[in-house]
């Protein structure tokens, strides 16, 4: 996965059983702190043991490759034609979302057990649902291309999973989970799980009719819920912007501010001055007119004197 020794060692911790996973992990750090890395020694022990649901993801990563990638490829195809608001494309990925994860699901209890781990219905659910974040939101998806889950995801519809505290190594979201190999054995086709065939019995065809209605509904609200997020994120993104162009204006409207009362002053000071200088002129043209006339009396003067 990665050159970082935390990465290399997480990437062998979590492709073990969860039995393994805790003796290993010491091992790992009572080698680093022998090899005088106190700190790799202190980072390894941190690292905490996958969750069963979250495990079995792991699993999934590591040995069922090609279907996860129809996890993580059918999801980009789901965010794009909700991105791009085409109800036909979303209502046919939708339901292929649905099958596709529950074939995986039924195929992550079977590797499972082939691993000797046997798998409740409520882990399932919860792979499933990790599933379901992986396809609906691009961060889930990275934190369980990673396959170093500690714990499974949900994806609620209104707002991005929140995937660092879900992965053991942070820094290795978005990198891929090296593919492991089995000992040979009949491998579980990848097939969409039929629904049983349902009892001749009227009560309990109405039940499962009224269980499939509610499943329906809840896929409709999920389709709806995410459809909301999107409008909601791009509606979030529309407020920032003006927020910000209120604030630039708000900027430039002080600026305007300052510069009108620097002009305000500075024409208080210039119709001063001009006062001040029409007085001077004024005066000036006094003396001018009193010099004017001394001269026009004195060549007078000069002009009566016989020559």
């Amino acid at each position: 996965m990665a050159t970082d020794p935390l990465l290399g060692i997480a990437e062998e911790l979590y492709s073990l059983t969860p039995a393994e996973f805790t003796s290993t992990r010491n091992q790992w750090a009572k080698q680093a702190k022998a090899d005088g890395d106190t700190e790799l020694a202190a980072s390894v022990t941190e690292l905490r043991r996958p969750s069963t649901a979250a495990w079995v993801v792991n699993m999934l990563m590591r040995h069922q490759g090609t279907e996860m990638a129809q996890i993580l490829d059918l999801g980009a195809s789901l965010r794009q034609a909700q991105e791009n608001l085409d109800a036909d494309a979303l209502r046919e990925l939708t339901r292929q979302r649905r099958q596709l994860t529950t074939a995986v699901t039924h195929q992550g209890r079977v590797l499972a057990g082939d691993l000797g781990q046997k798998i409740t219905q409520s882990v399932a659910d919860q792979v499933q649902d990790t599933l379901h974040a992986a396809m609906v939101d691009e961060h889930a998806a990275a934190a369980v291309r990673s396959g170093l889950l500690v714990s499974s995801l949900t994806a609620t519809g209104v707002g991005e999973a929140d995937v660092v505290d879900a992965v053991a190594v942070p820094s290795a979201i978005g990198l891929t989970a090296r593919p492991r190999t089995m000992p040979a054995r009949k491998r579980t086709p990848l097939a969409v799980v039929p629904e049983p065939e349902p009892e001749p019995d009227a009560e309990r065809e109405a039940r499962e009719a009224e269980r499939r209605a509610a499943q329906e509904a809840v896929h409709e609200a999920t389709s709806d819920a995410d459809e909301a997020q999107r409008r909601l994120r791009k509606a979030t993104k529309r407020v920032k912007r003006v927020e910000a162009r209120t604030l630039q204006v708000a900027d430039e409207l002080d600026e305007a501010r300052r510069r009108v009362a620097d002009l305000e002053h500075e024409q208080e000071a210039l119709d001063e001055e001009a006062v001040a200088a029409d007085e001077k002129r004024d005066r000036a043209e006094q003396r001018y007119t009193a010099a004017q006339e001394a001269l026009e009396k004195a060549q007078a003067a000069l002009a009566a004197l016989p020559s």
